[in-house]
C-alpha cells in the first residue's frame, strides 16, 4: 500500500512539474479530421499556468485546430513529421484577435494563432503548420484568416519550422519587441496576399537563414501607429521567390523607420520587385543598408517611392505632410533579367520639392534583355500625385516603361553610383543611367557592355 501510495505522489509531482505537454493527453485526436482546438489550447493553458515548457504536437499525426491563443513561456513544438493544420471552417476562428491593419481589408480580421500581450513564446521543431486556406475553403466573402497574428508581445522565437497554404498573411507582427525568427520556411500559393513575415512597428528583429515563396511580399515592414517605430532589423542569409515584392518598407507608414540591413541574399523570380520602399503616411525613413544581393529575373531590384496616400485602416482620411527619407545604401548586387522584357531597371522617385536625400549605389553588376526604343528614350514619367494613384498604391505599372535601361532617378538629392557594369542582351536605345531633377548627382565607373561611359 505504501508503495502504491509513494508512486502515486511521485506520478503527481511528475505531472505539476512537468515541462511536455503532449496534446493527445489533454484529449487531442490527432487524426486529421477531428477538430482538436480544445485539446491544443488546454496543453497550452496547463503549460503556462506551470510556469512554462513545451506543448508538444507528435510526430505521424496531424492535429486540426481552429483559433488557438499562445501564453507566456509556452514553445509550441512541432515534432518532425507533424502538422499542425487549420480547419476548413471559417466559424472555427474566432474575432478577438485584433484586426488587419490595411484600410479595405476586414475580410482577413481573423487568425488561427493569436497573442496578446505575451511574453518569452516560441514556435520550433521540424514539423509544419499548415494554414489549410485553399480558395475552397476561403474567399473574401467567408473571410480569409491569417495563420499568425501577435499583439504587443516580447521575446518571440521562431526556429526551423515550415508554413503553409495560409489563407491570407502568413503571420502579422504588431508592435512586438525582441523576435528572433531562424531557419523558417514559408509557402504561400494557394491564395492571394500571401505574404509571408509582416513586421508592423516592431523593434530589435532577427530573421535569418530561411526560405520564402510567397504570392504576395514575402517580408514586409511597416507602421500602423506614429508612435509605434520600425528599427534595429536585420535580415540575412535569406532566399526569397514570390508573386510580388520580396522585401516591401513602408507603403503603411505613420510611424518612423530607422536602421535597417539586409545582406547576404538571393532573389529569385519575383514578379514586381526586390527591394520596394515607400514612404507616404508622413514619418520618416532613414540609414538602411543593402548589400551582398544576388537577384535572378527580379524586374525592379530597388523601387523607390517618396509621396503621399493613405494606407492604414486607422489612418486620418486626409493625406499627411511629407516628412523626410534619406541615407540608404545599395552595394555588391548581382543582377541578371537577361529573361525578362525591357521593364527591368532600378527606379528611384521623389515628388518635386520632396527629395529622397542621400543615396548610394555601388558595385553593382547587372544584366538586362535590353529592346528600349527611341521613343522610350525620350517618354514623360508620371508623378506619383494623387489623381494618378487614385485610392491605391503607388505603383510600377502607373507609370511602366522608363527612359533608362539600367538606374532611372527623380527628385533625388545626394545620389552617387559607382561602379555600374550594365550588360545589355540586345540594343537598347536607352541609357543606362538618367537623372531627372537629381541635386549633387555623382557617377563614375560607369560601364556600358564592358566599356567605360561615366554618362
Amino acid at each position: 500500500m505504501k508503495k502504491i501510495i509513494f508512486l502515486l505522489v511521485i506520478g503527481f509531482q511528475l505531472q505539476v512539474f512537468a515541462t511536455d505537454f503532449n496534446v493527445i493527453d489533454y484529449g487531442a485526436k490527432a487524426d486529421g479530421v477531428t477538430k482538436d482546438t480544445k485539446a491544443v489550447q488546454a496543453a497550452i493553458d496547463a503549460c503556462t499556468k506551470n510556469g512554462g515548457g513545451k506543448v508538444i504536437i507528435p510526430a505521424g499525426k496531424t492535429v486540426m485546430i481552429g483559433t488557438i491563443y499562445m501564453k507566456d513561456f509556452v514553445t509550441l513544438h512541432i515534432e518532425n513529421g507533424a502538422v499542425l493544420l487549420g480547419s476548413p471552417d471559417i466559424e472555427d476562428y474566432t474575432t478577438d484577435t485584433h484586426k488587419n491593419m490595411y484600410k479595405n481589408e476586414p475580410h482577413m480580421d481573423r487568425c488561427l494563432i493569436f497573442a496578446k500581450d505575451a511574453k518569452s513564446f516560441a514556435f520550433e521543431g521540424y514539423g509544419t503548420i499548415d494554414g489549410n486556406g485553399h480558395m475552397k475553403n476561403f474567399n473574401k466573402k467567408t473571410g480569409r484568416p491569417m495563420m499568425m497574428r501577435f499583439l504587443n508581445c516580447k521575446k518571440i522565437h521562431m526556429n526551423d519550422i515550415t508554413l503553409i497554404n495560409p489563407a491570407a498573411w502568413t503571420s502579422a507582427w504588431l508592435y512586438c519587441d525582441e523576435i528572433v525568427v531562424d531557419g523558417i520556411k514559408i509557402h504561400s500559393r494557394v491564395n492571394g496576399n500571401g505574404d509571408g513575415l509582416d513586421f508592423d512597428g516592431c523593434t530589435n528583429v532577427r530573421v535569418a537563414n530561411c526560405s520564402f515563396d510567397t504570392s504576395d511580399d514575402s517580408i514586409c515592414l511597416q507602421t500602423s501607429r506614429p508612435d509605434k517605430p520600425c528599427k534595429d532589423i536585420v535580415v540575412t542569409n535569406c532566399v526569397f521567390t514570390s508573386k510580388w515584392a520580396a522585401l516591401r518598407i513602408g507603403l503603411s507608414s505613420r510611424g518612423d523607420f530607422d536602421s535597417v540591413t539586409v545582406s547576404n541574399c538571393t532573389f529569385h523570380d519575383i514578379q514586381d520587385s526586390g527591394f520596394k520602399i515607400q514612404m507616404n503616411e508622413g514619418a520618416e525613413m532613414k540609414n538602411m543598408s543593402f548589400t551582398n544581393i544576388v537577384m535572378r529575373n527580379v524586374p525592379r531590384p530597388v523601387f523607390m517611392t517618396f509621396c503621399q496616400q493613405r494606407a492604414g485602416v486607422d489612418a486620418p482620411m486626409e493625406m499627411l505632410p511629407m516628412k523626410a527619407m534619406h541615407s540608404f545604401i545599395f552595394s555588391d548586387f548581382i543582377v541578371d533579367n537577361r529573361e525578362l522584357d525591357k521593364d527591368s531597371s532600378f527606379f528611384l522617385t521623389g515628388m518635386p520639392n520632396h527629395y529622397i536625400n542621400d543615396i548610394q549605389i555601388n558595385n553593382v553588376q547587372m544584366t538586362v534583355a535590353g529592346g528600349g526604343t527611341k521613343e522610350d528614350a525620350s517618354k514623360e514619367i508620371k508623378e506619383y500625385t494623387l489623381d494618378v494613384l487614385g485610392k491605391w498604391w503607388p505603383e510600377f505599372y502607373l507609370v511602366k516603361t522608363l527612359p533608362a535601361s539600367g538606374i532611372y532617378a527623380r527628385h533625388i538629392k545626394g545620389l552617387t553610383i559607382s561602379n555600374f557594369h550594365l550588360n545589355t542582351i540586345t540594343n537598347d536605345e536607352r541609357k543606362p543611367i538618367v537623372f531627372e531633377d537629381v541635386i549633387d548627382g555623382f557617377k563614375s565607373n560607369i560601364f556600358l557592355n564592358k566599356k567605360l561611359i561615366n554618362k
